[in-house]
């Protein structure tokens, strides 16, 4: 197996960054532009970080590398961002993300964004974004995966990522040419072996997580926040249970002001998750450094933007299965 170069557009805290070293690739640069993410990002990786907004960042001046990440904001295209897709500012997102592709042209990109993106305008988004990816010269492999079906994290979680490979695209699927779009497989589903519980503290966390009675919603979450190993979500007015035993999607606006904010009952009352156990839902290791001089309503806004370690490294281990069969088997050819 060859050690592909990555570099990360959008890296957030570094999950991807993460996953796709976890599989073997090593990371040599990336880019975020969001300061309180940056600080988690230091205290995990050694690579350059470019802290600065993508517009202002030239590839050229940047380390070339075989695979290009880009978990671009997904803001406009999601339900939650009213969907305006390409209108919204954050729409241009994506064409700064082929800007880099461009201008690098690595092997192969990995792309990450909500299930909404493939539906947005009638799938007209989707059409705009594919033409634009094979323009450039690039095939697309995509899917919609969800983190409880292919991650063995209890915690539904439903991402589109998109897969591409240089020099492959305006091709017919079966063209001997496309050799690493047709060795590329999107992962196979896998149980669900983790529970709930597996990923909570175990005995009583600090005092600030629960809900006393002088809470607004005690009484509220005293009525409805019945179960053990479910996880519940306080839904501005009213509190939803989760009923597939497993967490319902976190979002990045958990810890801003309570909307969304996955609630629990343990032997000590009924509190919030903490931003720990919020990055195990998110395969994110113990191990991994959560600043202690980052605030909770960041780190929760962290994680809700993060994305399942686990789903994304077993994509990497196929891509870099794919890269394989073309560059490293093409090099004992030419060495034989």
């Amino acid at each position: 197996m060859t050690m592909y170069k990555v570099g990360s557009l959008f890296a957030g805290i570094g999950g991807i960054c993460k996953a796709f070293k976890d599989a073997g690739c090593e990371v040599v640069w990336a880019n975020e532009y969001d300061k309180n993410a940056c600080k988690t990002y230091r205290a995990n990786f050694q690579h350059t970080l470019i802290e600065d907004d993508i517009h202002n960042t030239n590839p050229e001046e940047l380390e070339d590398v075989d695979i290009l990440t880009s978990g671009f904001p997904c803001q406009a295209f999601s339900i939650a961002g009213y969907r305006k897709g390409f209108t919204d500012e954050r729409g241009d997102l994506f064409f700064e993300t082929m800007r880099f592709i461009d201008a690098i042209k690595p092997k192969a990109f990995f792309l990450e964004n909500v299930r909404n993106l493939i539906s947005h305008d009638s799938g007209n988004t989707f059409k705009v974004i594919k033409e634009f990816i094979e323009e450039s010269g690039y095939s697309l492999e995509w899917n919609i995966l969800d983190s409880m079906e292919y991650g063995n994290i209890p915690q539904t979680r439903k991402r589109i990522y998109m897969i591409g490979f240089r020099d492959e695209g305006n091709m017919p699927k079966m063209n001997p040419r496309r050799i690493c779009s047709n060795n590329f497989k999107f992962p196979e589903p896998i149980n669900l072996a983790k529970t709930i519980d597996d990923l909570l503290e175990k005995g009583q966390v600090n005092e600030k997580y629960y809900y006393t009675q002088a809470s607004k919603y005690h009484d509220m979450f005293k009525e409805h926040i019945t179960k053990r190993n479910t996880i519940y979500q306080l839904r501005r007015i009213y509190v939803r249970e989760n009923k597939s035993s497993v967490c319902p999607t976190l979002t990045a606006n958990m810890g801003m002001g309570g909307h969304n904010v996955p609630l629990i009952q343990d032997d000590y009352g009924i509190r919030k998750l903490t931003p720990r156990e919020c990055a195990r839902f998110q395969g994110i290791p113990d191990d991994f450094i959560l600043p202690d001089d980052v605030a909770n309503s960041h780190l929760y806004q962290q994680m809700g933007n993060s994305v399942v370690v686990p789903v994304v490294q077993r994509i990497a281990e196929n891509i870099i299965s794919a890269l394989d069969a073309k560059y490293f088997n093409s090099k004992i050819a030419v060495n034989a």
